[in-house]
């Protein structure tokens, strides 16, 4: 089983660099995956300033955090400073527009960075490094158009994804080649969806177009998640309430049944309401864990108040809750979660950043939340023998 763990965004501060934990058995001696492998990145942007590539990470190798060059070799960061002191340049000139470069990706856990038109600014703290917070107006990537995939590479194969946990910005999808030669794909948007996403989040009341951030001649740059659109405030911190306190009406007098895992069918916790607190018990009426009333920050960012921890019983339970309180299906059903896209979004209070991001995916596929993969719904693509891996760059409209 494959969990996903929250990539935590800088806010000012330093940020653990790291997408996919893949948490499972060693794959077969037979299958073992080389050090390195080829990632194939082709620009199709259309766009004709320079392109810049950066493989940033934790080496599972050494455990240490880092970045490594086009052929995959692995460079510690330097010590750092307070104030911050500039990480080196670890910038990899990318392909020109209709072209493709290879380069080698090594056993991370990480991020894969792309800018157009400027390098991006990294700067280590004594904890280590400092990644783009571009909520913040003074962060220094604030006027760069830029993306990054999340991957983790190890002996156990490949994990690789696109993401808009944090934001939507250059489109882009990424791949894998099996041993077989088969190539699975995510990530490309329907055509007209890049400039769909903007246009419907500026249509959608309430604040949403708030979202969308440009650069002073205007070009569009990105849409921040919801969660740090309510750091900037362009979204109320009460834009959930009505549907939480809905949600917490229903199953004062409810249960909500919670069968976290596709797997085991039958373990299952069941959720009541008291006061401000929802309690979950077990088959013998044990009381395993408790959430407080959550607010908008803890749903968007299953954090908080819906914090996961990586274990077999709150965390699993909190996904759940966060995957349904996100995609608004608590109320229309009692049985979580629920996995069929035709409830998703459905109620007036949702997470209009993800329903619209996913109804304009090719494949409906996206990482619009933390928790986006509860019922298999994220953009990713994995394989335990990966043969070349793909990042390909789409046109911005």
């Amino acid at each position: 089983m494959l969990t996903r763990v929250k990539v935590l965004a800088a806010t000012g501060a330093t940020a653990l660099v790291g997408g996919l934990l893949a948490l499972g058995a060693p794959a077969p001696a037979q299958a073992a995956v080389p050090d390195t492998i080829p990632l194939k990145v082709t620009n199709n942007s259309g766009r004709g300033d320079p392109l810049y590539i950066y493989d940033l990470g934790t080496s599972l190798a050494t455990g240490q955090q880092g970045w490594a060059d086009a052929n995959g070799t692995f460079h510690p960061w330097p010590a750092g400073g307070n104030p911050p002191t500039p990480a080196p340049d670890a910038s990899i000139p990318g392909p020109a527009a209709g072209q493709s470069e290879t380069i080698r990706i090594p056993k991370f856990s990480g991020r894969i960075y792309f800018s157009y038109g400027q390098k991006l600014v990294f700067k280590l703290t004594t904890g280590g490094l400092v990644q783009p917070a571009v909520q913040n107006p003074s962060d220094p990537n604030r006027d760069i158009l830029f993306n990054w995939s999340e991957y983790t590479l190890n002996d156990s194969g490949l994990w690789l994804n696109s993401t808009q946990v944090d934001m939507f910005s250059a489109p882009y999808a990424v791949g894998v080649q099996r041993a077989d030669g088969s190539v699975s794909s995510t990530g490309h948007l329907k055509a007209g969806g890049y400039s769909a996403v903007f246009n419907a989040l500026r249509t959608q009341p309430g604040g949403w177009g708030g979202l969308i951030q440009t650069r002073s001649d205007g070009t569009v740059l990105r849409a921040l998640s919801p969660g740090h659109a309510l750091e900037t405030g362009a979204l109320p911190n009460s834009v959930m309430d009505d549907y939480v306190n809905r949600v917490w009406q229903k199953y004062a007098t409810t249960t909500l049944t919670v069968t976290p895992f596709t797997d085991q069918p039958n373990t299952k916790y069941y959720g009541r309401v008291s006061g401000n607190v929802m309690n979950f018990t077990n088959g013998s009426g044990a009381v395993v864990t408790s959430f407080q009333k959550p607010d908008a920050d803890s749903i968007f960012g299953c954090h908080k108040l819906l914090d996961a921890p990586n274990d077999a019983v709150r965390g699993p339970i909190s996904r759940t809750l966060c995957a349904g309180f996100n995609r608004s299906t608590l109320l229309v059903n009692p049985d979580q979660p629920d996995t069929t896209t035709a409830n998703f979004y459905q109620d007036a209070v949702t997470n209009h950043y993800a329903r619209i991001i996913h109804a304009q995916m090719a494949d409906g596929k996206a990482y619009a939340f933390p928790f986006d993969d509860v019922g298999n719904h994220e953009s990713l693509v994995h394989d335990s023998s990966p043969q070349q891996a793909y990042l390909t760059l789409d046109p911005l409209g």
